[in-house]
C-alpha cells in the first residue's frame, strides 16, 4: 500500500525550514512547487533573483539552493519523511535543480533529523570572534558532513589563510572600482533602520556587524563605503578560523552539492555551539577564485570560504513568505 503524499500544512512547513538556508546577498533565488498527485517537490531556481554581475555563471545562485534543499532534507527527515532527491532531472529544463520524493517512513534518517534545532538559530555572524581554537575533533566532524555530501572540507594552514585575507581585499578593491557589482551590492544590502516595511529580502543593515578597527576584518563590508547610522566599530580576531569548501568537479550538478555540503556543515557547527560567516568574493573573480585553492590539496574548485569560531550570534535576515514561492498543485 502507498502511503499518502504529505498535506499541505506539511510542506509548507517544509518550505519554511528549507528557505532558513543562506543564499547570496539574501537574494532566496528560489521557487518551489509541490506536486501533490505524485507527492513530489520540485526546486527551481528564481532567475529573476539572479545577480548577473556579482554571480554570472549562477554558481552561487546553485550553492544557494543546495542549502535550502539540504533544510528540506533535514525537516523531512525530522517530519518523519524519507527525502527521495533527484538533482537535475530534466536537462531540458535548466532552471529545474531538484526533484524530491516525500514518503512517509518508520526510520527516517535520525542523523539528518538531528540537525533540525538548529535551522532557525543558524545565522550568519560578522562581529568578532574570540580567539578560541576549534577542537581538533570537532574539525573533523565537520570534514565529514561536507565529505557525506560529495564535497571536501579544509582547514588551510597560517600562511594560506593570510593569503585568503589578502584575496578578500584584493576582491574588495575591484568591487569599490566596478560600479556595476557596486550596485548589485547596494540593491541587495539595505543601509536602512531597522523594521523598513515590506523589506522580506537583502541584508539588513544589523546584520552587517561593526566596521573592523585596525587590522582588516576576515568578513565582507556589505556597507562598501556607505553610512550606516549607529554603526560602531570594533576589533577582529588576529588568527581567524577559515575553511575551504570545495568540489573535484564544476558543473551545476557540483554546486548543488556543495551547497548542501555547505548548510551540512553550518548547522552541525551551530548544534556545537560555532558561529559562521561565509566569505564568497573573492570566488566572485574567476582569477582570485583559481588562486584561492590549496596548491598542496586535492580540491580542485573552492565553492565556499567560511569563518568559524565561538562568538556572538549573528542578527537574522529577513525571509519571504512561504505564499510568495510555493505552488501546490
Amino acid at each position: 500500500m502507498t502511503a499518502p503524499a504529505p498535506d499541505a500544512g506539511t510542506v509548507t512547513a517544509l518550505v519554511a525550514d528549507a528557505v532558513a538556508a543562506p543564499s547570496l546577498h539574501n537574494a532566496q533565488p528560489w521557487i518551489f512547487r509541490f506536486l501533490s498527485a505524485d507527492g513530489v517537490l520540485r526546486l527551481y531556481a528564481d532567475p529573476a533573483r539572479a545577480l548577473p554581475r556579482t554571480d554570472p555563471d549562477a554558481r552561487g545562485l546553485h550553492v544557494g539552493c543546495g542549502a535550502a534543499l539540504f533544510n528540506l532534507r533535514v525537516a523531512a527527515a525530522a517530519a518523519g519523511l524519507a527525502p527521495d532527491v533527484r538533482l537535475l532531472p530534466d536537462p531540458a529544463d535548466a532552471e529545474l535543480l531538484a526533484e524530491v520524493g516525500l514518503r512517509a517512513t518508520v526510520s527516517p534518517d535520525q542523523a539528518l533529523a538531528r540537525l533540525h534545532p538548529a535551522i532557525r538559530r543558524r545565522h550568519c555572524s560578522r562581529r568578532p570572534f574570540r580567539e578560541q581554537d576549534i577542537p581538533a575533533p570537532l574539525e573533523a566532524l565537520l570534514y565529514e558532513a561536507a565529505r557525506s555530501e560529495g564535497a571536501q572540507l579544509l582547514f588551510p594552514g597560517a600562511w594560506h589563510v593570510r593569503s585568503l585575507l589578502e584575496l578578500v581585499r584584493d576582491a574588495e578593491g575591484r568591487e569599490a572600482v566596478d560600479p556595476g557589482v557596486r550596485g548589485e551590492t547596494a540593491r541587495w544590502a539595505r543601509t536602512e533602520p531597522r523594521g523598513t516595511a515590506g523589506v522580506s529580502e537583502g541584508i539588513p543593515a544589523e546584520a552587517f556587524g561593526p566596521r573592523p578597527r585596525g587590522a582588516e576584518a576576515p568578513v565582507r563590508d556589505f556597507a562598501a563605503g556607505r553610512a550606516v547610522p549607529g554603526r560602531g566599530w570594533a576589533r577582529f580576531e588576529r588568527n581567524p578560523h577559515i575553511a575551504l569548501l570545495g568540489t573535484a568537479h564544476d558543473e551545476p550538478a557540483d554546486w548543488l552539492r556543495a551547497g548542501q555540503a555547505l548548510e551540512h556543515v553550518l548547522l552541525l557547527a551551530t548544534l556545537h555551539g560555532l558561529v559562521a560567516s561565509m566569505t564568497s568574493q573573492p570566488l566572485e573573480w574567476p582569477e582570485l577564485r583559481w588562486v584561492a585553492r590549496d596548491p598542496v590539496s586535492a580540491m580542485a574548485h573552492v565553492q565556499m570560504i567560511l569563518r568559524l569560531g565561538y562568538g556572538p550570534e549573528g542578527h537574522p535576515s529577513p525571509r519571504r513568505p512561504v505564499a510568495e514561492l510555493l505552488d501546490i498543485v
